[in-house]
């Protein structure tokens, strides 16, 4: 994996995204879905103590099985600034990916990939910074426009800035509100949305964020109990 650089402040973090973002792979599909193992990556945070525990939960993609888990604890050294979550995150992501007893495989972050004012939220990010195909499933459509999808699970609408698709509104459970998928790194859209649809097979949000929540959770009460 490559090293993290560590900004000074909010104008080198915005430089480190301009020169990180020609280096997004996006010709490439991915792993086809169903297929492998998948591994869903989140983050918790105590700001009292500045204290932030990642986890990682890898399944196998086709029975939803936990093959791996691992956790790690961090500092937090970045301050919040919209758009520059990665620079809180990352650090500590990259520690708990490398901590995997296995190939994660595809990453699916709690964020956002190419639906970013810069073309390089956490999923983009991680993916250049890991060389792994990653994409991005927010909860949240952060700053851009979509029209609401049908209300059948597999509908989807653009998520749009201006008139460029920077990812989708995707109805993964009948009469739910959508999750927002984009592409973070090495895969195509069609296919972030299939992951997303499989992985989210019971509830609104694909299993691997569910599990990697609950996980990072847990984690985080023991670090600071």
């Amino acid at each position: 994996m490559a090293t993290f650089p560590t900004p000074a402040d909010e104008a080198e973090a915005r430089a480190i995204q301009d020169s990180l973002r020609p280096r997004v792979v996006l010709d490439e599909t991915g792993p086809p879905p169903g297929t492998g193992r998948v591994t869903g990556v989140d983050v918790a945070y105590d700001d009292e103590r500045d204290v932030v525990v990642a986890a990682a939960v890898v399944l196998d993609a086709a029975t939803l099985d936990v093959v791996a888990e691992a956790t790690a604890v961090g500092r937090v050294t970045f301050p919040y600034i919209p758009g520059l979550l990665a620079f809180r995150e990352i650090p500590t992501v990259l520690d708990v990916l490398e901590s995997l007893p296995v190939d994660p495989g595809l990453v699916i972050c709690d964020g956002y990939g190419q639906a970013h004012p810069r073309r390089l939220g956490l999923a983009s990010h991680l993916g250049v910074l890991t060389g792994l195909p990653v994409i991005g499933v927010a909860k949240n459509p952060f700053t851009f426009s979509y029209e609401q999808p049908g209300g059948r699970r597999g509908d989807w609408s653009p998520l749009l800035d201006g008139e460029e698709e920077v990812g989708r509104a995707l109805r993964t459970q009948d009469g739910v509100k959508p999750v927002f998928v984009s592409v973070g790194h090495r895969t195509g859209l069609d296919n972030a949305c299939a992951h997303t649809l499989l992985l989210a097979r019971d509830f609104r949000q694909p299993e691997t964020t569910r599990r990697a929540d609950a996980l990072c959770r847990l984690a985080l009460r023991e670090a600071t109990a």
